[in-house]
Formats: structure tokens, sequence, C-alpha cells
């Protein structure tokens, strides 16, 4: 820990008289990186944090609680030469020094690079982009998709391979950390490195194991190389919660979670309630429609875990609550866009398995809320959505599906497509082939791909088609694994139905 005299030394603090600009023994802030996120066609998030010991124990990073201010600086050049918009943020201890600057009066869908000042040291520089004006014509959208980043299970090498790919923005859907004390829920070859302490259950704790996972330099390249668009699944809190969860665990894992993350103050929880469900428009390419299906849903129907449950036994209940399906539905009322992407957290198509005469589903997926899955579905036809992709985090492997209206009648037809992604690493190596889960794909014959190994999910977004690349790493083990590409599909505008290509 810091005390106050060190810090001062530092130089962090303006203004202070008689304090020498001096670089102090204790390292330099910006140890956690920097990040931007949520674009729009004017502006971005910057993200970044004073932590110059991440895992001190009081879970400040070695900070003291006085405020420091952040100048923050946007360019148009990678060297920060050319500097267009500049400010400052005060980095306050009651919010782990975190700094979320909002920034706008830029141009629309260009590239801009940014970095921070905190006395005299000065942050890496991340690139930037603003999103393309409203309704204009836009030729390409490269998004990077990523999902379940487990610390102990392997090296976040995947990271880096989606940084390589210089996308237009990189979407999280969600398990960012794992909650897990060390040597808890080990990956099935064996731990490849370990979380400090504890399960995280108070802020602090909380504090810590993101400070532990923005450490990664795997993590931060991509943090630095492209905006964000994240989303929450379970374990950024606790495996599998519900609303039965204690308000205040709640209330510290979404503290955490908004002060690492780049958000915008739309998203600042209100005790144990954060708001994190939104929408992104890419011109007149694509509207992004990020839902959350963690936070009110009904409580699972076989007792308080989300076992596999006869069908009578999943009655008409909601994943998304009321008020965020209608606010889903007035947005499909609303696009004009070329293509709806939705991105979410658990399996929307049907994946039911038969391990006797009767169908049974999961209950952590949109099967087990059938009635929200059919009202959804109806209201991107109903509102006239011209092509509906819907991607999907949660379930450790890459699937690619089609999407029905009713998954019981052969000559229902299509109406969108699924794309889900596997983990950064949860889960180790993987391996090519899962009988059980190949069993899915005889059984459920709109579902046209599955592979259970490590990566991330490359979609190139154009007017007549969407391409998707199954990005995959054979081993996390290790580090600097080449990224290959497992497969790949196409979607062609107004003709839903994947078509494989490699």
């Amino acid at each position: 820990m810091i005390d106050r005299r060190s810090f001062l030394v530092m130089g962090l603090i303006a203004g202070v008289p008689g304090v020498p600009p001096l670089s102090a023994p204790y390292g330099e802030p910006f140890t956690l990186g920097v990040a931007c996120g949520d674009p729009s066609p004017d502006g971005f998030v910057l993200w970044t944090r004073l932590a110059p010991v991440p895992l001190a124990e009081d879970g400040h990073g070695g900070m003291p609680p006085v405020p420091v201010p952040v100048y923050w600086e946007v360019a148009t050049d990678p060297a920060c030469a050319r500097v267009v918009r500049r400010g400052s943020e005060d980095a306050v201890h009651e919010w782990a020094h975190t700094v979320h600057a909002e920034v706008g009066g830029l141009e629309p869908g260009r590239e801009y690079w940014y970095r921070f000042k905190a006395g005299p040291y000065i942050s890496p520089i991340g690139r930037a982009v603003t999103a393309p004006a409203p309704g204009s014509p836009v030729a390409v959208l490269t998004l990077a998709v990523t999902s379940c980043a487990n610390y102990q299970h392997g090296h976040f090498t995947a990271y880096t391979r989606v940084a390589q790919e210089h996308p237009h923005l990189v979407l999280h859907l969600g398990d960012y950390i794992y909650e897990h004390g060390k040597g808890e829920a080990p990956c099935p070859g064996g731990n490849v490195r370990e979380h400090e302490g504890a399960e995280a259950t108070s802020l602090t704790d909380y504090r810590r194991r993101h400070a532990l996972y923005k450490t990664d330099p795997d993590l931060r390249a991509a943090h630095a190389a492209a905006p964000w668009v994240p989303i929450m699944d379970d374990h950024e809190v606790r495996n599998n919660w519900t609303s039965l969860l204690s308000a205040a665990r709640r209330e510290a894992a979404f503290r955490a979670y908004y002060e690492h993350m780049p958000l915008r103050r739309a998203s600042i929880p209100k005790g144990p309630v954060i708001r994190l469900y939104r929408r992104l428009r890419w011109g007149s390419l694509a509207t992004l429609h990020l839902l959350d299906t963690r936070q009110y849903r009904d409580r699972p129907v076989c007792g308080t875990g989300f076992k596999e449950c006869p069908e009578s036994e999943a009655p008409d209940r909601t994943i998304t609550g009321t008020e965020q399906e209608r606010w889903l539905l007035e947005g499909f009322r609303e696009s004009k866009a070329q293509w709806d992407i939705i991105g979410q957290q658990v399996f929307f198509g049907q994946r039911t398995k038969y391990p006797g005469p009767e169908k049974v589903v999961r209950q952590d997926a949109w099967d087990g809320y059938s009635g929200s899955r059919t009202r959804v579905t109806r209201g991107w036809l109903d509102a006239g959505v011209r092509n509906a992709i819907v991607l999907t985090g949660d379930v450790h492997s890459h699937w690619a599906g089609d999407l029905a209206l009713d998954y019981d009648d052969e000559d229902s037809p299509l109406v969108g497509t699924e794309l889900a992604v596997t983990s950064v690493t949860s889960g180790g190596d993987g391996h090519d082939h899962d009988h059980a889960r190949d069993a899915l794909l005889d059984t459920n014959p709109h579902l046209q791909f599955h592979l259970r190994r490590r990566g991330y999910l490359l979609l190139r977004v154009e007017p007549t088609s969407v391409r998707a690349d199954f990005k995959i790493l054979r081993r996390v083990s290790t580090p600097g694994a080449p990224a290959l590409t497992a497969a790949g599909f196409t979607v062609a505008d107004r003709l839903p139905g994947l078509v494989r290509q490699t």
C-alpha cells in the first residue's frame, strides 16, 4: 500500500506546492491498461483505472483516499500527435479511482486514438472508432465476439488474436471474470494458473478479481485494439445466480463490474440493479440490440437450479422481464437496418434432447422460457425486420444453427440465424469431438455445426451477406497458439439459412 506522503512524491496530485515532478519507485499507475466502448456517431466512452499496486488487499489498487485529476486526449493519429479533443476527470476513491470519460464532438465513422495522463505518467495508447452517421450507407462492419474467460483454465491468447483482427468492435457476451476461489471449479485437465484468495463475494473481492484479470497482457491488448461492447452473464456475480441471491452481493458485483468496464453513465448501478441492455446503431447497415437475460428472468421451475426439466414443466415465463421485452420489440419496429443483431448470453434456439420417450429442455436457456422466445421471434417478424441474427455466449462451444418459429413443425420457415461463440479459456483446451453434444445435432436438425474448442467468432457484416468465421486455438494450456478458422458460414440478405463455406 502506498501512503499519502509517498503518493504526493509521485507527483500525481496536481497543484500541491513543493511537490517535485519525480517518478516514484512504486511503478506507474496505468497497470490495468486502457479501454473504450459503446461508440456513437460523435464519440465513445474512455476508461482507465489508477492502480500502482493492482492486487492491494483493500481493493483500492495501492491508491490513497484522495481524488486525482486524470487528463485524456483523443487524436487522429496513432502517436497521439494531432489532438482534437482533450479533457479531464477526477478519479475518486469511492469508485476505485476509475475513469469513465464520455467524449463527444467527433466525426462519425472514423478511427481515433486516445491516451490518459496523471501527473508525470502517460498511459498506453488505445484505438477507438466512432459509429457511422445515422442512416448512412456502410460497406462493412467487422465484429469480434468473445465470451467466458476463466483465468484459471488457460491463457488469454485468444484476446491477442482478436486484437490482431483489427475489428471495428469487440462484443463480449459475458463471464468476463469468474468468481471462484483459488482451486475451485478446476479445469478438467488441471488449472493452468490460479485465482488469488477465496470466492469473490464482497466489493473488495470483486475489485481485486477484476484487477487480476486486467493484469493479463492479452486482455489489455484486446481492450486497446478496438471499442468494446460488454454485457454481463452470471460469473461476474455467481454461477447461475437468480433473484434469490442477496442484494448486498449483487450490489458489490455490479459496482465492480461498472468500475472496470468502458460503460456509459447510464449503466451506473443503483444498489442491486444495473441497466445493461442497450442499443447501438451502425449507419444503415446494422443495429445491435444488447440483452440482459440474467437479471430480470423468472426463477427456474425445477427447484432453485437450472436442471433439465420435462418440456411440460417449462411454462410461459419471461427471461428478459416485461420492460426489457417491450424495449426490444419497440427497437425491432423502429429499426431500418439491413441486419438486426441480438447479442445475449444463453442458447436461443431449440436444443432439446430425448434421454427417454419424453423431451427435456435446459432451463438456463431460452428453451426454458419458450413463451419469451416466441414473443421475441414473432416481434421481429411482425416488425418486418429484414435480417435477424442472434449471437450467444455461455456454452463453451462453437455452435451454428438456423432459427424457426415452430421447431416441432418441419414445414415452419426459417426466420433467422444463431451463432454461439465458444469460450476464451473456460473448459481448458477442449477437443474436436463431443459425442453427447454431437447427438444434439441429430435430434435438432436445424443445428448445423458444433465444436468444443476455445477461441472467438469473427463476423464480417456487409449489405449483401454476413460471413461468420469460427476461430479456434488448439491449446490454451500454453500461451501463443495461432488462431485457425475451423468453419465459415454465410447468411445472404433476405435469405435466412446458413450456407457453409469452409
